[in-house]
């Protein structure tokens, strides 16, 4: 799809200096413009570039004036930043606006879907479900029966979406996301073996929630295990069974989450965290990279380690385990420094 800078600098209310009619069908980094490229200017460090850019059409602050010739049509907008991120997100927004229903999938009879829908082909849509408007599936999806699923709404090419889950509006799934799949339920037995413990309950996801590529939503064994509005979860993050994430709290990949553990909002937990079942994490919690939870946490700590505690404690600790050798060498210097008075005052 082309574009003129005439009618980009209508989308982004700018003024074009150079030729209108420059046509750009993709967008690029200022240093690696080439013809038929959009690109921006914001920060004063690439400014040399903007002179042997190639690029079509190179959007910049309405302050910028060039001190050399230039062979790319400028739009003069009052943020090149923000501008540049609004067209991103019109670009994102049309390359993503398919409709209609491609063959082969299939639809159950009784499914009921808004405007604008979306299916990919050999994609399955089960019994009973409901689709909001502009719905976009993309191959090879899977949502079982009995699903509730919002407006605007993007599940990419190979998420599968269990039965009964319900998810909002303004979310997107990542390819490979499994949302709604039996949570980890087994009962001991005598002899060693193990009895499934049936998984009655579902996912609900909130509206303006981000799942990443191959993250993993358990039912509830019964109830719900739920994502509550605006979270953002990262790729390869495992979510257990009836566990309760609390509004805009994030989570980085390969983060796990025992069952029954609820999770306050504006949480941050970084990557390859570990948290045990039944706890309960407050509000703005910080939890740094590859810490080890066992406990419940109260409202807006920060923690590291495994087991985790206070941050500010670790750092310190931390600076001793780094000169523990050290510390263990000075220690065993004073014990024969101990004895060896005691033995010449017993001398």
């Amino acid at each position: 799809m082309k574009f003129t800078a005439e009618e980009i600098a209508g989308i982004l209310e700018g003024v074009v200096v150079g030729n209108p009619m420059a046509e750009v069908f993709r967008l690029s980094k200022i240093e690696d413009g080439s013809e038929g490229s959009l690109t921006f200017l914001s920060n004063p460090k690439y400014l040399n570039y903007i002179y042997s850019t190639k690029a079509s059409v190179t959007i910049v602050n309405e302050t910028f004036e060039p001190e050399s010739p230039l062979t790319t049509t400028l739009i003069k907008v009052h943020d090149a930043y923000a501008a540049f991120s609004k067209l991103l997100e019109f670009y994102n927004q049309v390359k993503l606006n398919k409709t209609g229903i491609e063959q082969p999938s299939f639809l159950s009879q009784n499914v009921k879907y808004g405007d604008n829908l979306y299916l990919g082909s050999f994609s399955y849509i089960g019994q009973n479900v409901v689709l909001g408007e502009n719905v976009k599936i993309y191959p090879n999806c899977f949502v079982g029966d009995n699903v509730l699923i919002g407006d605007n709404v993007i599940l990419f090419a190979g998420a599968k979406i269990y039965s009964e889950t319900v998810i909002g509006n303004n979310c997107t799934i990542h390819s490979g996301a499994i949302i709604g799949a039996d949570g980890f339920g087994f009962a001991p037995n005598p002899d060693g073996t193990y009895t499934k413990i049936p998984q009655i309950g579902n996912v609900i996801i909130e509206d303006n929630v981000d799942v990443g590529s191959c993250t993993t939503i358990d039912r509830a064994t019964m109830g719900s295990t739920i994502i509550r509005k605006g979270v953002k979860l990262d790729n390869q993050i495992q979510i257990a069974h009836n566990v309760e994430i609390g509004e805009n709290t994030v989570i980085a990949a390969q983060t796990g989450v025992a069952g029954s553990t609820k999770i306050g909002k504006n949480g941050m937990i970084g990557g390859q965290v570990g948290i045990s079942g039944h706890l309960t994490i407050g509000n703005n919690v910080r939890i740094q990279a590859q810490s080890g939870v066992g406990r419940n946490i109260k409202d807006d700590e920060i923690l590291q380690g495994s087991p985790t505690f206070g941050y500010n404690d670790f750092s310190k600790s931390y600076v001793h385990f780094k000169n523990l050798p050290k510390i263990v060498a000075e220690i065993e210097e004073l014990k024969k420094q101990i004895l060896n008075q005691k033995n010449g005052n017993n001398g």
